[in-house]
């Protein structure tokens, strides 16, 4: 059996949302045994917890030898101010880990590889067994599901493994940026999507991210989601913002990923990595 611990770094889930996902698991996952950690379920303000009681939740599953990955519940906001403390205090058993999540929680995906703690992933988190209706609902927490229990299938097609690659939300790595917590991503093919914000606000981040991604081997763009409508249409497709700051930082441009606030996120191992997590 495989035991994955889950916990909400930044914001909670409710318990309806893990009874799908462990229905889902128990159904076509038999060897995969998920434990919620009960501070998924706890509010505080926007929280899934205080700071203390989410950094807890965290050490909790990560230093637990007996775990063999961690699922983050849900991004929203909020890992970020536990990140650094976290990787402090992750012990040696924190490090054989795999590291499951995407949006918000690229924080802590980006402060592990920065310090070579297990392996961060960046795909599905459970929050996303909401996604889709009908025949397709689940399908990004069966994908994650499928990867943690040793499947390739739910891979980034772009993916070759000869060059390393991340994958972030662009408004989380923007922010990651000069901080502790930013890993080198020289010689690394990033890849970058982001929801909820108007296409301006998308050049914006790019403007302030690509001085710090001038070494690195090229970028692709996912999916640019939900984007309110602006007074005035802003001139630019999300694409073509891209390739704009692209080129103006000397950086390739390599077309798209299949990664984002949608039901077809892919799973991005960081580094060289493309072997499912069991693997």
């Amino acid at each position: 059996m495989t035991r994955i611990a889950i916990c909400a770094p930044a914001t909670p889930i409710t318990p309806d949302i893990s009874a799908k996902v462990t229905a889902l698991a128990e159904s076509s996952f038999p060897t995969l045994t998920l434990d919620f950690h009960p501070q998924c379920f706890v509010t505080a303000g926007h929280f899934a917890g205080a700071d203390d009681v989410r950094l807890a939740a965290l050490l909790d599953c990560a230093n637990d030898p007996s775990v063999d990955a961690v699922w983050f519940a849900r991004g929203g906001y909020g890992s970020n101010r536990i990140a650094a403390t976290a990787i402090a205090g992750m012990n040696r058993a924190a490090r054989d880990k795999t590291y499951l999540g995407y949006s918000d929680c690229g924080y802590l995906l980006g402060a592990l590889y920065k310090h070579r703690i297990g392996k961060p992933v960046h795909g599905p988190v459970v929050a996303d067994v909401r996604r889709g209706e009908g025949a397709s609902e689940g399908a990004s927490a069966y994908r994650a599901l499928a990867w943690l229990s040793g499947s390739s299938e739910g891979i980034e097609p772009a993916l070759s493994g000869l060059q390393p690659a991340v994958a972030f939300n662009l408004m989380t790595l923007a922010m990651l940026c000069g901080t502790d917590l930013m890993p080198d991503l020289s010689g690394h093919i990033v890849m970058v999507e982001e929801v909820g914000e108007y296409l301006y606000a998308v050049d914006r981040l790019f403007f302030g991210l690509m001085p710090y991604l001038k070494g690195i081997a090229g970028l692709r763009l996912g999916a640019i989601s939900d984007v309110p409508e602006n007074d005035r249409p802003f001139g630019y497709t999300a694409e073509e913002i891209a390739r704009y700051w692209c080129d103006r930082a000397g950086v390739p441009y390599l077309g798209r990923a299949q990664i984002g606030h949608t039901i077809d996120n892919r799973i991005v191992p960081f580094g060289l990595a493309v072997q499912p997590a069991g693997a």
